[in-house]
């Protein structure tokens, strides 16, 4: 790509960055204290076994999910970034999963545990 000599490589690729306004940021602060105070009190509510965690790690992705758009800024980001974070967390999934399968086939070595 030729560009003009007035225009160096950086100002062409300079895009604006998004200033978060006070008030959005306290709504997801107090979004985030409202998952957290609900978190606290499902941990008192018997849930059936599967749905327990799923219940957990739905609200906490739902925090992650407000974390990662709004205070890491990738709802006005680039995708690519976005791209990266999915790409980490499927990463680490995938790191997980095998570790389990690599447990879950293991004979005991103290039967008592």
């Amino acid at each position: 790509m030729i560009l003009s000599e007035d225009k160096t490589m950086s100002e062409h690729n300079h895009h604006e960055h998004h200033v978060s306004s006070a008030g959005q940021l306290w709504a997801i602060g107090i979004a985030l204290t409202l998952l957290t105070i609900l978190t606290v009190g499902l941990s008192y509510v018997e849930i059936p076994a599967p749905f327990d965690v799923v219940v957990a790690l739905t609200v906490a992705f739902g925090k992650a999910f407000l974390v990662c758009a709004f205070f890491m800024n990738l709802y006005w980001d680039t995708k690519f970034n976005t791209m990266l974070l999915i790409g980490a967390f499927a990463f680490f999934i995938l790191m997980v999963a095998v570790t389990l399968l690599d447990t879950l086939y293991r004979n005991d070595v103290v039967p008592s545990f």
